[in-house]
């Protein structure tokens, strides 16, 4: 049996390691970070293909470095040259996991940690937790209303949201979340998923509608079985370790949670912070998968079914990273707020070093202005091509869906010509035309509107005039007046005097 083909992880157009939006993402085998005469020098690559670049301490316009897989080494002496420059260092798999985060390091507050450990039996767990789910619902009851237009569900989450004001436990608050969600990701389960045409034989049929979240190889979100799925893991990966980055850089313990219970090899805290998130995540793919069509090179499937995200797809999901890092910002705070209220005796009020509201307000209010996520790459819904954002075929492509739109435009036409209704316009419309070609008199023409004069003064003139100018002149049709202006069609001689007004001759 002949050898499969292996599919390239490096795009050719990707041998750049320039920063977009801030982020660098390294992917492959052997990667290396390291510092090299001052330099920050990163190296990745598959097999022969290998790209490197050396960032220098000032001007690089690093803020976060993102690695996809772990196969390669990074200097301790790499992570204090990114510490010093506050850029982060973020590790991901594939499969949408967070593997290892750091960022600028910050002092933390011993009364803030003790506050925030001290959290349930305070109370401050309960007000977190009512004040982020309310927060959560508020974004799905807009997804699913204003984007997946399913009133009905958005009633239904509207009407969870506002029981969870009277909810008196963490667990009750759980329990509404759930059925929340349960009712908002079932009106996401026909959403139709585009693959371009020539690559629909090598799509499984299961990859062409979102389905269920809960993938069928686990029963919940991990190890998606679908591409819009395993884009979605993979962006919560991106928002889960900008609110690991963001909760510490605050002075909490990114693992003591108030929300999520405490488990194993999990940041609880930073799952609670981002769950307000999630619904802006939602509405990016939402919005994404409606009006693009996905790439089958962007994705493969294991043998167990896993859905994967080939490397160079995953690095422009990347490019969002600060996105949600500026969207989880405020959320972070507040909850850092909401623990440092419950210290009597605070030394000063708490830093706000991730938006600089307090700033701001001390400098009259002013608005950091704000980056809209980057827009996803488009591509042919015919064969697949990279194309400008916004089209949705190349040129070569857009011929045959104009041919074949223009056809199914004709087929319409003439069935919608030979019902009834269209059979007495017509009808009605030839006996006026018939009447007034009757009651027409030679002798009401201008002696000099000849018909040698309309030959050679009035018929080369109609082409400075507008088909839909001289259909209103002559009240007729535009595809009658189109074959006027063509010269294909020669109008009754009671109209020549319209069309010599319409065109300015007047003898």
């Amino acid at each position: 049996m002949a050898a499969t083909k292996t599919v390239s992880q490096l795009a050719q157009s990707h041998n750049s390691l320039t920063p977009r939006n801030g982020v660098v993402t390294l992917f492959g085998y052997g990667i290396q970070v390291r510092v090299d005469r001052g330099h920050l020098l990163l190296e990745d690559g598959v097999g022969p293909d290998r790209r490197q670049v050396r960032f220098p301490r000032v001007g690089h316009g690093l803020r976060r470095l993102v690695i996809i897989g772990s196969d390669g080494m990074v200097s301790l002496a790499a992570l204090r040259w990114m510490a010093d420059q506050d850029a982060a260092f973020v590790m991901l798999d594939r499969d949408g996991s967070v593997l290892a985060t750091t960022g600028p390091v910050r002092s933390s507050d011993a009364k803030l940690r003790r506050a925030q450990a001290l959290a349930h039996s305070s109370g401050a767990a309960l007000r977190i937790t009512r004040e982020l789910i309310k927060r959560k619902l508020a974004g799905q009851q807009y997804v699913a209303g204003d984007k997946l237009l399913d009133s009905s569900t958005a009633q239904t989450i509207a009407r969870l949201r506002a029981s969870v004001d009277t909810a008196d436990t963490i667990s009750t608050i759980r329990l509404l979340e759930s059925q929340a969600a349960s009712a908002y990701w079932s009106t996401w389960g026909n959403l139709p998923i585009n693959f371009p045409r020539n690559a629909l034989p090598r799509v499984p049929d299961h990859w062409r509608t979102f389905a269920s979240r809960h993938s069928p190889l686990t029963g919940s979100p991990r190890l998606a079985a679908n591409p819009p799925n395993a884009i979605l893991n993979y962006l919560y990966a991106l928002l889960e370790s900008e609110a690991r980055l963001a909760v510490a850089a605050m002075g909490l313990d990114p693992g003591l949670g108030v929300l999520h219970v405490d488990t194993t090899a999990r940041d609880s805290l930073a799952c609670d912070v981002m769950e307000p998130v999630r619904p802006h995540v939602d509405a990016y793919l939402l919005d994404w998968i409606t009006r693009e069509t996905l790439s089958r090179e962007w994705f493969f499937e294991q043998r167990d079914g896993n859905c994967r995200l080939m490397a160079p797809f995953a690095v422009r999901l990347s490019e969002t990273a600060p996105t949600w890092g500026r969207a989880v910002a405020p959320i972070a705070e507040w909850v850092a707020r909401a623990f440092w209220s419950m210290i009597r005796n605070p030394d000063s009020p708490l830093a706000t070093r991730l938006t600089q509201s307090v700033k701001r307000e001390a400098k009259g209010g002013r608005i950091a202005p704000t980056v809209p996520v980057p827009s996803p790459q488009s591509i042919c819904q015919g064969c697949g091509k990279v194309i400008g954002i916004g089209s949705a075929n190349c040129a070569v492509c857009a011929i045959g869906v104009s041919r074949q739109r223009m056809s199914d435009v004709a087929r319409l036409g003439r069935a919608a010509s030979k019902t009834p209704e269209a059979r007495v316009r017509v009808s009605a419309t030839q006996r006026r035309q018939a009447a007034a070609r009757y009651g027409w008199s030679p002798s009401s023409q201008p002696d000099w509107l000849t018909e040698g004069v309309y030959t050679e003064k009035v018929k080369p003139l109609l082409a400075r005039a507008s088909i839909s100018e001289i259909a209103r002149a002559l009240d007729v049709s535009y595809p009658y007046a189109a074959a006027i202006r063509a010269g294909r069609r020669r109008p009754h001689a009671r109209r020549w005097a319209a069309l010599a007004e319409l065109v300015g001759v007047t003898d």
